[in-house]
């Protein structure tokens, strides 16, 4: 990780990003993620553990204390603020947003935050339709919790039959491939974008998603971080 990122801030972003996908919070997982050593993994939580910031669970997933998930919000709230303001105002690339946005979270202020919900109009979600957290500590008012209940992921819906239905979200975990986000860019597999996903027999099977421009196949594990709602 480079001078502009916190480590420990990174370690409760991906606890929250997991959350966020479904996926139990484990070590194994957050080593994954970040691209570090088991050893490297548990010497950080541990210390996390020892700042109040986790606890590590009997079954060894992490579960963040009051003050982590606080932290993790901040985090991410300045993550996807940063994200809309790259993409609405400065217009970089899609594909290139995620991982500079990863750099703006760790040194934005809070009045900075302000000045961007101002800036952009109020927005409550980032440019991958995933909700910005924690608007309401920032002042604004009527934030509408986001409608979860009719999302279903695009693994779930190609082992029932496959269908039509509406890009909702694209996780943090797949934007951090720049060249499968331009992929999915190409073929049209984006936020607000109607989509085919084809049915599929197999746990581990590739599961192939049509977009107005074109097809791709995206692993299990891919698919399950991509929300969508059906038609």
């Amino acid at each position: 990780m480079n001078d502009l990122i916190d480590t420990t801030e990174m370690y409760l972003r991906t606890i929250y990003d997991l959350e966020e996908e479904g996926v139990v919070p484990l070590r194994a997982r957050i080593a994954e993620r970040l691209e570090q050593s088991g050893p490297t993994v548990s010497q950080t939580v541990a210390r996390m553990e020892r700042d109040g910031l986790l606890t590590v669970a009997e079954d060894r997933h992490l579960e963040l204390t009051k003050a982590g998930r606080a932290r993790a919000i901040s985090v991410m709230r300045k993550h996807r603020l940063a994200e809309r303001l790259l993409v609405d105002v400065i217009g970089l690339e899609w594909e290139h947003v995620h991982n500079e946005a990863c750099r703006w979270e760790h040194v934005m202020s809070e009045a900075v935050e302000r000045k961007l919900v101002k800036l952009l109009g109020g927005p409550t979600t980032s440019p991958y339709g995933n909700p910005i957290p924690g608007l309401d500590e920032l002042g604004v008012d009527h934030v509408e919790p986001p409608a979860d209940g009719d999302l279903q992921r695009v693994d779930e819906i190609a082992r029932n039959g496959g269908g039509r239905a509406i890009i909702c979200r694209i996780a943090e975990h797949v934007q951090l491939d720049p060249d499968l986000m331009c992929e999915l860019k190409d073929v049209g597999v984006v936020p607000g974008a109607e989509v085919e996903i084809v049915s599929v027999v197999g746990p581990n099977k590739p599961i192939e998603v049509r977009g107005a421009n074109g097809s791709t196949e995206l692993p299990v594990g891919i698919a399950h971080a991509v929300m969508v709602r059906p038609k």
